[in-house]
């Protein structure tokens, strides 16, 4: 499923991701995700950081659920796809390594990366934003520009 603009804007806007993985148990993993990128018109790639339960679940389980939201606005998606561990020795890692090592600037090691293939997309959406539907994204900065204290 090709990523729109709108997708990539709130990928580049987002500050982490939350990335869902499931054992061969079932036993859900939630994890955040600092350094995370658009690669292809339907793939996106997080950098392994500190991850070893994620890495553990994707090769057992695939199938995964990436989320991220521009805290301010209030608004981001939720994509779900197929996930595969990309380790230093594959001939994909060299070019995906370059996109996330531009994000780290050289700080954060990671030997693989996971590489998603997104099935579908779906957006997501402050309550407010449904409930009151005249509500416009800079109402909303403020709103949470005085909740959070900025």
């Amino acid at each position: 499923m090709k990523l729109t603009e709108n997708i990539i804007m709130s990928i580049n806007d987002s500050v982490l991701c939350w990335l869902a993985t499931s054992s061969l148990d079932n036993i859900p993993n939630v994890s955040p995700k600092e350094i995370f990128s658009f690669y292809e018109e339907d793939i996106i790639i997080v950098a392994n950081i500190a991850s070893p339960q994620t890495v553990k679940n994707i090769r057992e389980n695939k199938h995964v659920c990436i989320s991220f939201i521009d805290v301010l606005k209030q608004k981001g998606f939720q994509l779900k796809g197929e996930a595969e561990i990309i380790a230093e020795s594959s001939s994909e890692f060299s070019s995906m390594e370059k996109v996330l090592l531009s994000l780290t600037e050289g700080k954060f090691p990671f030997a693989t990366i996971t590489k998603i293939t997104i099935t579908s997309t779906k957006p997501i959406l402050a309550p407010k934003y449904v409930l009151y539907p005249n509500t416009t994204e800079q109402e909303q900065i403020e709103s949470a520009k005085k909740s959070y204290g900025f």
